[in-house]
């Protein structure tokens, strides 16, 4: 842009934020060419009449070859191929809570994990919010579909208010329940919010047709604090104590998931159970067993998103006849664990 405007036409291109004069507002428009200035309202009061030359120098490049899009991704090998995830985004410059908190406990939790022996394996996303997550979904979903068991987003969970919990689309995964049994022992005075008050990357992980067992974990939640999307967001908001805490919630939730296993079928519907000797080739009133009946009943739950312990429970079978029945499995290689 280099041109001569008229006060009116500036003011079409300034945002400040109203309600704090010494903020400058973050404000972006990814997706259609526009232009503008941040500024805060002292500044924006003491713009004259005009006219006024605005000059911004900067371009477009790569647009017409189709542009790139640059993520991070770094994937810890553990004995199961079942896996967890945390994704976080690298889109919003200058921020501390809003942005540098999420990647900087993804890092302390991937050095972490680096050093221990671990069940499951850990997947770690850095991307772009929103168009990046869609982006990662788009060359990876059936690979997620098929191996996630649990995965948070990690977003605002540097400063020192309230930790904050936002579900799944569904509420009820498994990500859900381990959330809240953690928070609730950790910190009991956590906040639970409403799907409807999404705003992260949760919304493509749970959206219909990818519904991955995703949510979220903050603690002042986005856009329910003074300084979210500006640059006030610095590191005078976030503290080492903050990321600490917050540090060690996360790896609770790391503790609680190793100590748990979540079978998986690895076929769809009902396997053939007759040809396994599972079952009688021959149906008749009395050839369903209890047995049989528990096996068929444990075979129902096994969609990933069950311990045994839920299992169990669902079930009404001891926990030693569950994990019977999943070695059974198992040595049939009907289950995945």
């Amino acid at each position: 842009i280099d041109k001569i405007v008229s006060r009116e036409e500036l003011l079409k291109h300034i945002h400040y934020v109203d309600e704090i004069p010494n903020a400058i507002p973050y404000v972006t428009s990814y997706y259609e060419s526009n232009w503008g200035f941040c500024i805060t309202k002292h500044e924006f009061e003491k713009l004259g009449e005009g006219p006024f030359r605005v000059y911004i120098d900067s371009s477009l490049k790569g647009s017409e070859e189709g542009g790139v899009l640059n993520f991070g991704e770094v994937v810890i090998e553990g004995k199961s191929t079942q896996e967890i995830l945390f994704s976080t985004y690298i889109c919003h410059p200058s921020m501390a809570n809003n942005e540098l908190s999420g990647p900087v406990l993804s890092i302390a939790l991937i050095k972490i994990l680096s050093k221990t022996d671990h069940h499951y394996t850990y997947r770690f996303l850095f991307l772009p919010e929103t168009i990046g997550s869609i982006s990662y979904l788009s060359e990876n979903f059936e690979k997620m579909k098929k191996n996630t068991i649990a995965g948070w987003v990690l977003t605002c969970i540097g400063d020192k208010g309230t930790f904050s919990y936002i579900p799944s689309r569904l509420g009820n995964n498994y990500a859900d329940r381990i959330t809240k049994e953690v928070l609730g022992i950790q910190v009991p005075e956590y906040i639970t919010y409403s799907w409807l008050d999404r705003g992260s990357d949760e919304r493509q992980y749970c959206s219909p047709g990818i519904d991955l067992p995703v949510c979220s974990i903050t603690r002042s939640k986005y856009d329910t604090y003074p300084e979210y999307h500006t640059n006030l967001d610095d590191l005078e908001l976030i503290s080492q104590e903050s990321l600490e805490k917050s540090l060690e919630v996360l790896s609770h939730l790391v503790k609680k998931i190793e100590s748990q296993r979540v079978p998986k079928s690895t076929v769809l519907c009902e396997p053939q159970m007759g040809r396994r000797n599972l079952y009688s080739n021959i149906s008749t009133r009395r050839s369903y067993s209890t047995q049989t009946k528990n096996i068929i009943d444990v075979l129902s739950y096994l969609d990933g998103g069950h311990t045994l312990e839920d299992i169990s429970s669902k079930c009404g079978i001891g926990l030693y006849q569950v994990n019977e029945i999943i070695e059974t499995l198992l040595a049939h290689k009907i289950v995945e664990i």
